[in-house]
């Protein structure tokens, strides 16, 4: 059973969904603190009120292997983003608004959906600014029977306290660490604060879920999984996120090192992100990942064929 069908059961997902729409009146959801009432049509830096906006929605056989399984992963993406990157590869949806206006009833019927067609989870993408509206909807496709484990997809810029309100709701947290390095975070992604804020909500996450953990065919139960994007030039500072995984977190950290950087949206005009990642540098960032003693990594050949090219 899957960690909300017993708050749902209790009756506190329902309270603990008053109490995040109660945040939008002055909205606090994400760091970015925008202090707009989202409950009178207000927008601030997520562009959106009261309505959740779903791009598209469909089983998933691109993710971490964890959790495509052999039926694949129940992906919901959410338009719009609390992040300005520079570089994203899907900036026509977090950043142009490409998607509809979605109900929670409409949402519900989605994740149920999903599960009928044999998906593994509900992996919410982009959730950050839309968490109201997420447990709106997971309170009425609680009640059509939606069991199977909850996926929280996001960029890591999310407040602990916003986090605190998901714990024993969701089962497995996704997040992006994007940067260790606070100055690269403010001109490539608009956004202050990135190492500090991001660090803080990957220890809460942690201490909610713990290590990522499998089930005998291989997919994921509960747990946190980091993405990190290797970025060209060191931009990233990949060394300083393994190390805070490694001494901070844990040593047993499901890491995905991701080498599918290419320069997209604005990444063109600015010289250092304006071309591919090299296999030379994907090779030191794998390398520095088990340096630090990380060695549950995603999709990453054995250390044999890691080699600097």
């Amino acid at each position: 059973m899957a960690a909300y069908q017993k708050l749902y059961h209790s009756g506190e997902l329902e309270e603990r969904i008053e109490r995040v729409q109660a945040i939008l009146h002055s909205c606090e959801l994400c760091p970015r603190r925008c202090h707009v009432d989202r409950l009178r049509g207000e927008t601030g830096m997520c562009r959106t009120a009261t309505e959740a906006v779903v791009s598209s929605y469909g089983p998933h056989l691109g993710e971490e292997a964890p959790l495509v399984g052999s039926r694949g992963s129940g992906t919901i993406f959410f338009t719009h983003c609390n992040l300005r990157c520079m570089f994203c590869q899907n900036y026509t949806i977090s950043q142009l608004g490409e998607g509809r206006l979605a109900s929670k009833g409409e949402i519900a019927s989605m994740m149920f959906s999903l599960q009928q067609r044999g998906c593994h989870n509900i992996n919410l993408v982009s959730p950050t600014h839309v968490v109201p509206q997420i447990l709106e909807a997971l309170q009425v496709a609680a009640g059509l029977g939606l069991s199977i484990p909850l996926v929280y997809n996001s960029g890591g810029y999310d407040s602990v306290e916003t986090l605190k309100l998901l714990d024993g709701i969701v089962d497995i947290y996704m997040p992006d660490m994007k940067y260790s390095d606070d100055r690269n975070a403010r001109r490539f992604s608009g956004v202050k604060d990135y190492p500090s804020v991001n660090q803080a909500a990957v220890k809460e996450m942690h201490r909610q879920v713990g290590d990522l953990e499998l089930d005998e065919h291989g997919v994921a139960k509960r747990g946190l999984l980091v993405r990190h994007l290797v970025l060209p030039n060191g931009i990233a500072g990949t060394e300083g996120v393994v190390r805070f995984l490694a001494e901070e977190i844990s040593v047993n950290t499901y890491l995905n090192v991701m080498a599918q950087y290419y320069p997209s949206h604005r990444a063109f005009k600015i010289p250092a992100l304006s071309r591919p990642l090299t296999r030379q540098e994907f090779a030191q960032a794998v390398n520095l990942a088990r340096e630090y003693g990380l060695e549950r990594l995603d999709g990453v050949k054995p250390r044999s064929l890691i080699r600097l090219l």
